[in-house]
């Protein structure tokens, strides 16, 4: 499991993730199968994941655009937090694909990034999860569930992760 960047506290009180201006936003968590598998096992219901491997945004009942359908938007705490996507644990962290790369960026969105971003903090962390994502383990999820390196905007590169195969 990954180790938590942002202090629940921070998060908790944020209200800036988990909530996206599109219905199908690249922003919205992509699965990997296992995550399915572990979802559907746990009774979320089928029709919460799209074809293309994503959580179904749902509309804000509280004001424009859309929400996860594991958000509470009362108290801001996620419905499947014990078992949430990889994706969601990674968060402020992505995967990112540019020119044939996997980098490993983060949302410059972040309130919480925007105050760490040149912190010794932000730099321990971005070692620890760039040999973390490196590990053995984490390259045969990526190899298995490419699905799961996008490309998104508004983004920081911070390091290049490798390829499953061993090249850059």
């Amino acid at each position: 499991m990954i180790k938590q960047f942002v202090p629940s506290e921070f998060c908790l009180n944020c209200r800036n993730c988990c909530r996206f201006r599109d219905e199908k936003s690249v922003w919205s968590p992509c699965l990997l199968d296992e995550e399915i598998q572990v979802l559907l096992e746990h009774k979320i219901p089928p029709a919460a994941i799209s074809l293309d491997r994503r959580l179904l945004l749902i509309p804000d009942p509280c004001g424009e655009g859309f929400i996860c359908p594991f958000l509470n938007n009362q108290d801001n705490k996620c419905r499947i937090y014990k078992i949430r996507p990889f994706e969601c644990a990674l968060y402020p962290f992505l995967l990112n694909m540019r020119n044939g790369r996997v980098l490993l960026t983060v949302d410059l969105n972040c309130p919480y990034v925007g105050k760490t971003m040149d912190t010794p903090q932000m730099k321990d962390y971005i070692t620890y999860l760039t040999a973390y994502l490196n590990s053995p383990g984490q390259l045969r999820m990526f190899k298995d569930n490419p699905q799961i390196v996008q490309a998104y905007e508004q983004v920081k590169e911070v390091a290049e992760l490798q390829f499953p195969d061993g090249t850059k």
